[in-house]
């Protein structure tokens, strides 16, 4: 079971609920992912509107924990104010923080994330923070309060995997009991494989899964592919070799001459 802030859940991964093609894709899509936790975004749907009232009414309606976050948000002020809406409207005081600090990769404001974390979690909040792979970053995201971290592995919706193993390897060892979510970068199931063979602790997707050209199966791929990463992390899978070994023992086998 994966513990967060007290809250244990069975699934491992968390999924995202932007750029759906329908509402029915992605109340299938959840249905299929088994997961237990969808990230939500209020800054993409308007609180007051008939439109984001039925995006809402529909989350409610997939009986999963919801994760709000502050997606699009440039400024400490803007992601302070906008989780506090999101705790208005979904009576949690979970949040995902994200505070972009560029424009083309999307990488976080590490300076003012740190900041926001510190006041969301002085004012009650339990934060997500969506970071880098930088170790003193995440040093200090988890003096300001934090009790769970999500680096990316690659940029946000890029698909490109994880583009630094060592650091995610050396992010993991030097935290090893801090929950840590992959969030950004994953665009297949191997890729998801292989951060939680890493021993990573959940998977956040979203547009790996919206964007595919059937997403309620590669939800489904996505959520096999981490169970079978955690299974194999705890097998302690066999390390790579400069030289062939065979298979088959030599010693004892019949000798024709």
């Amino acid at each position: 079971m994966l513990k967060l802030y007290g809250v244990e859940v069975r699934s491992r991964l968390l999924l995202g609920t932007a750029r759906y093609p329908s509402p029915a894709v992605l109340a299938e899509a959840v249905k299929r992912s088994k997961t237990e936790i969808v990230t939500v975004s209020l800054r993409r749907e308007a609180a007051g509107g008939k439109a984001g009232g039925a995006f809402f009414d529909l989350i409610r309606e997939l009986g999963v924990q919801v994760l709000p976050n502050t997606a699009g948000c440039h400024s400490v002020q803007e992601a302070v104010l906008t989780a506090k809406m999101a705790r208005d409207v979904f009576r949690t005081d979970w949040i995902k923080l994200e505070v972009i600090g560029h424009h083309d990769t999307l990488q976080p404001d590490v300076f003012g994330l740190v900041e926001a974390a510190r006041i969301l979690t002085g004012e009650g909040f339990q934060v997500f923070p969506y970071t880098t792979d930088d170790l003193v970053v995440a040093e200090r995201l988890l003096d300001a309060g934090c009790r769970v971290l999500m680096p990316w592995c690659a940029p946000i919706g890029s698909a490109q995997g994880p583009l630094n193993p060592m650091a995610l390897r050396s992010f993991r060892a030097h935290f090893p009991d801090v929950p840590l979510i992959i969030d950004a970068g994953i665009g297949r199931p191997s890729h998801a494989a292989t951060v939680m063979e890493y021993g990573y602790d959940a998977v956040l997707l979203n547009t790996a899964v919206a964007g595919a050209g059937d997403p309620a199966s590669i939800a489904e791929a996505f959520a096999l592919a981490i169970d079978a990463g955690r299974l194999a992390h705890g097998a302690i899978p066999l390390e790579p070799r400069d030289i062939a070994v065979p298979s088959t023992p030599v010693i004892g086998k019949a000798v024709f001459s």
